[in-house]
């Protein structure tokens, strides 16, 4: 009978320990990043989910919705209600206080003003915003369409390793009934 390891067993066992300890440490070390990412970008949600629900509550109440891009009239005051059915990267209305409201993307960051104010950011730095993009239809006087604005977002949080894309999209209708039905 045997009383003890050979020197061979002994550098066996402690090799299978070695590679089995490993393996764990890379584990844990996966579920401590996956962690990290996903308080991050609950983070970054959170933020700009505030984002959007300040900007849907504030056009909900609004009217002369006001939408700039590529294909809309350039230079047209802001008080003017214009449609963006090709999309836009600035929106402007007035207020249910009758102060108007603008809201557009600078660099990577959405920003507000309101009145003749300066811009301010809405998202936090984290946040980087792609791509901000508002969808404007039915605010012409006049029109059979209730005003909406579809606003859709696409940005990211986090870097190359450990990035999070993301696409958000929501549709606004104007409270007030804004419909010509006399015959």
């Amino acid at each position: 009978m045997k009383k003890g390891f050979t020197l061979i067993e002994l550098m066996v066992s402690i090799s299978i320990f070695v590679v089995v300890m490993t393996i764990s440490m890379g584990s844990i070390v996966g579920v401590f990043d996956a962690n990290r990412k996903s308080r991050s970008l609950k983070t970054v949600l959170n933020n700009l989910n505030i984002a959007v629900e300040s900007m849907s509550k504030e056009m909900r109440f609004g009217t002369n919705y006001h939408c700039e891009g590529p294909a809309t009239a350039p230079n047209a005051p802001l008080t003017t209600p214009q449609n963006c059915t090709f999309g836009g990267d600035l929106l402007s209305f007035l207020s249910s206080d009758d102060v108007q409201i603008t809201y557009k993307i600078n660099g990577s960051t959405i920003e507000k003003q309101v009145g003749v104010g300066e811009f301010i950011a809405l998202t936090a730095p984290e946040i980087i915003i792609d791509d901000l993009t508002f969808y404007a239809f039915g605010t012409t006087v006049g029109d059979t369409l209730q005003p909406k604005v579809i606003i859709k977002i696409d940005g990211h949080s986090g870097t190359t390793k450990g990035r999070s894309d993301f696409t958000l999209q929501t549709l606004v209708s104007q409270r007030a009934i804004d419909l010509d039905l006399t015959p």
